[in-house]
């Protein structure tokens, strides 16, 4: 075997189908255009056979980007910010109007959700200035913006 030869495409334990696996992978969970050109390059030779698939599937209604937005919002709302769910739902390379649907959505309640993570994580108000930073620091590394932040640890500070 040739070390500079690609290894040969993954096929199924059953000899499926792209579409096959394409629908296996649906039936999983929702993926974005671009995550399931992705996984499905490893089950063929032809990548020229993705793209009319994908269209295929999406005419059909078994792809939506609506809904791959709704799945990582409701996932993910309760953990994260605004910023950081917008990114993850770049990385998926979804379009930019779905994108600023979700940000919209999502900046309606984000206050809300800071509260409740920083509460979570951190039961009592920051005693110090080395406690505020630590919280805000956390708060940010959630994706929260640097308004909201202020906003939950000023909320705080007047409990």
């Amino acid at each position: 075997m040739d070390p500079n030869q690609p290894p040969p495409p993954k096929k199924s334990k059953t000899g499926a189908s792209l579409r096959a696996q394409a629908l296996s992978l649906l039936a999983r969970r929702e993926y974005s255009k671009q995550e399931l050109a992705r996984r499905l390059l490893q089950y063929t030779e032809d990548p020229d056979e993705i793209p009319p698939l994908i269209e295929d599937f999406e005419q059909r209604g078994w792809l939506s980007e609506k809904r791959v937005v709704e799945q990582v919002m409701a996932s993910r709302r309760r953990r994260f910010g605004t910023q950081k769910i917008t990114q993850e739902l770049r990385q998926k390379g979804l379009s930019d109007d779905a994108i600023a649907g979700a940000r919209e959505s999502l900046k309606e309640s984000e206050l809300e959700s800071a509260r409740e993570i920083w509460r979570r994580k951190f039961p009592d108000p920051p005693a110090n200035a080395k406690d505020k930073a630590r919280q805000m620091r956390f708060l940010q590394g959630r994706g929260f913006s640097l308004d909201i932040i202020r906003k939950v640890i000023a909320g705080a500070d007047g409990d």
